[in-house]
């Protein structure tokens, strides 16, 4: 696992977040709240079906959403012992490269290969490790960003169907998948309030 890939755990699981969550439209097909104006007249009706879609900001959905903060810290968490623990491997493992150099010229022929041999093993069991620790950073990784794009799914899903949205897109300004929409479209922070109202009540 490399440092500067420990030390970016959080910008890629915000990264990785944001862009589940631009893939993420929910589509509902509850006609409960449908205005009255889709019963008039063809361009009315046309409006009442553009109502329908909304938005969500990601950005202010991933910087606000407790779940999501928890998540975050849990990984740079994770990532910072897990350099330190690859640190101090590493270090040892440098101190008895040095030890070996330096008693070498004084050393037999013999003890020297069976040196540079153990020194090799080591080598090869600090690179493993070091690729292990990677791969199960970013297994749990993805992992968490699973959850983290069913909750806000499944709780879209249910938001959809009471208010009648029929499709919910989310914008966020390091991918605009959406190039412009009416702030009056944008929901947010009811949705925001909802998530971090029941992640409150599930960690109590």
């Amino acid at each position: 696992m490399t440092k500067k890939k420990m030390n970016n755990a959080s910008a890629l699981i915000a990264k990785a977040g944001i862009c589940m969550l631009l893939a993420a439209a929910v589509v509902s097909c509850n006609n409960q709240g449908t205005s009255p104006a889709s019963t008039s007249s063809a361009g009315d009706s046309t409006q009442a079906t553009v109502e329908k879609i909304v938005y969500v900001n990601a950005d202010t959905l991933l910087e606000k959403y407790e779940y999501f903060k928890d998540i975050r810290v849990k990984l740079e968490d994770k990532a910072k012992k897990a350099q330190a623990d690859l640190q101090s491997r590493s270090n040892a493992f440098q101190r008895e490269v040095a030890d070996y150099q330096q008693k070498a010229p004084t050393m037999s022929a013999a003890d020297r290969q069976s040196t540079e041999e153990r020194l090799a093993r080591k080598q090869d069991e600090l690179a493993r490790h070091n690729q292990n620790a990677s791969a199960s950073f970013a297994q749990e990784e993805a992992s968490e960003n699973e959850k983290l794009y069913s909750r806000i799914t499944d709780y879209l899903k249910k938001h959809a169907k009471e208010n009648g949205y029929k499709l919910v897109l989310t914008y966020s300004a390091s991918n605009p998948a959406v190039l412009y929409a009416d702030e009056s479209l944008e929901i947010t922070n009811e949705v925001l309030t909802a998530l971090n109202a029941e992640y409150t009540k599930e960690k109590k």
